[in-house]
């Protein structure tokens, strides 16, 4: 099944109204209340405004590429780069923050979300069979251990 970003947008946020003509396929406008930020996001679809939501790989697909996902069949790998376990929309600026990194290198900004986070990593991870290292096991520990 392929999930598209629109699928993410009217999953996540709220407030919701559709381009006409779509059959309420095509989000047009909706309020992200960001978990990464803990902001709330006004989304207004167009060419300079759409990045203000962006969709994130939870696990980013560079990191899965290292750890794993390249021993993966394309079908599995497809999966993973759709699989709604593994997409969140979010704040654009922190996902570009975010690139590609692991929890190592990146955790939300907000503290209260942390343990949702790195769960949704742990799950992914082991759901593809993907791999960790130490200093990104060390990270998830530190994170899980205060929730």
């Amino acid at each position: 099944m392929q999930i598209t970003r629109n699928d993410i947008l009217r999953r996540d946020l709220v407030d919701l109204t559709y381009k006409t003509t779509t059959r309420d396929c095509v989000v047009a406008t909706g309020t992200l209340h960001d978990t990464y930020t803990g902001t709330t996001i006004s989304f207004v679809r167009g060419q300079d405004t759409s990045t203000a939501v962006q969709i994130d790989h939870v696990v980013a697909l560079s990191d899965a590429w290292q750890k794993g996902a390249q021993q993966l069949s394309a079908e599995q790998r497809r999966d993973l780069a759709n699989d709604p376990r593994n997409l969140q929309a979010v704040d654009g600026p922190t996902n570009g923050q975010k690139s590609d990194s692991d929890a190592a290198s990146w955790l939300p900004p907000s503290k209260e979300y942390r343990c949702t986070y790195v769960s949704r990593q742990i799950d992914v991870k082991s759901l593809y069979n993907l791999w960790v290292t130490q200093a990104e096991k060390d990270a998830m520990i530190r994170v899980l251990q205060a929730c």
